[in-house]
């Protein structure tokens, strides 16, 4: 009997590929006679290495070692080698689709997934907008794995276990966590200003919550190093903050502390979708995108996700467009006493 071998490819934007985590785990799971390897790019590499033993993480740099059609033809080589009987396109951009054309031209049965470019349209169109929610990435990634002989089901909770999740792994750098201590994390920066809520609204978010809650710890997360500056700008004036890029070491170190944390505020961005592999509940913040397009964090509550009904949003599903008001109205009538008083229902809860 041939060894069935699947081939998972999604590369782009880390938030991206965390969503493929909670399916991909769900496949490995329910098919534990299936391998399967994950081809993306060398930053994930920590997001796979916690998931079952028949899973297996690919690298390819495709911006440098694999750029190009030159570039493209050699990772199709070096793919061939590993025998795949079926590849599984959780991107459908111009490189994953001239891999998957290879593949077909050597009988290799493929699937890739569906983008609803028109319903896309239609939801950030400037007028008559239809406002109906897209089919989530997750039962996107699903259809997929299923168009290929693989149904799933929905079961991933969190990927870490107990064991991996530890705290005493960090102690050195983060500390203990007291009894009855609020542990917040807030991760204030997106890849777009039309996605990033302004950050002095957010020192007014952390003010308060440091006035309601005065023994709380608040992590503030972003790597970037004028995301450092201006995080550590912050902490000079709220020493309850917390600047863990100057502490931790790396994503896995990230994702230990995010599952200790009583709650996440975060914009729609990758440490969304982070938070969520760890089962921390997520008050989330949306400007000119909305979570209508599919790209909500896994398993976390709509009520959760703080956003205005101004009539252009959304007016993006990335977040590249630039404002058509100029004023971002969509996350600047987003008030810091909303924020707060959402992160006082999950802490209450």
């Amino acid at each position: 009997m041939k060894t069935e071998h699947l081939l998972v490819i999604r590369f782009s934007a880390m938030g991206d590929v965390a969503m493929t985590v909670p399916m991909i785990y769900a496949l490995a799971k329910q098919y534990p006679h299936l391998r399967i390897t994950v081809l993306s790019r060398p930053f994930a590499k920590p997001l796979f290495e916690h998931l079952p033993s028949n899973v297996g993480f690919m690298e390819a740099d495709i911006r440098n070692e694999y750029h190009g059609v030159k570039g493209l033809n050699a990772l199709y080589r070096r793919l061939t080698a590993k025998n795949f009987t079926a590849v599984a396109d959780l991107h459908n951009v111009i490189r994953s689709n001239y891999l998957r054309m290879r593949f077909n031209v050597d009988k290799v049965k493929t699937a890739h997934i569906q983008k609803h470019r028109q319903e896309k349209r239609q939801l950030t169109a400037n007028e008559h907008k239809v406002l109906k929610p897209l089919p989530t990435m997750f039962e996107n990634y699903a259809r997929v794995f299923a168009e290929l002989g693989y149904p799933v089901t929905q079961e991933f909770t969190s990927l870490l276990t107990p064991e991996e999740a530890n705290l005493r792994l960090l102690c050195d750098e983060i500390g203990e966590k007291k009894n009855f201590q609020q542990w917040i994390g807030i991760a204030p920066f997106a890849a777009h200003p039309t996605k990033t809520y302004p950050l002095e609204e957010m020192e007014i978010v952390i003010s308060q919550l440091v006035l309601r809650h005065p023994s709380c710890r608040i992590f503030l997360f972003g790597g970037g190093d004028r995301e450092r500056k201006l995080i550590n700008d912050a902490i000079t004036r709220h020493p309850q903050c917390i600047n863990t890029s100057d502490l931790l070491h790396g994503l896995n170190e990230e994702l230990i502390l995010m599952s200790h944390l009583d709650v996440m505020v975060t914009m729609d961005s990758a440490n969304m979708h982070l938070a969520s592999l760890v089962n921390t509940p997520v008050v989330s913040i949306w400007g000119a995108t909305s979570p209508l397009a599919g790209f909500m964090g896994w398993n976390q509550s709509l009520d959760n996700a703080l956003h205005t009904d101004i009539y252009c949003r959304p007016c993006s599903i990335y977040g590249k467009k630039p404002c058509q008001r100029g004023d971002l109205a969509c996350l600047t009538h987003i008030t810091p006493h909303t924020i707060v008083e959402k992160v006082e229902q999950v802490l209450e809860q």
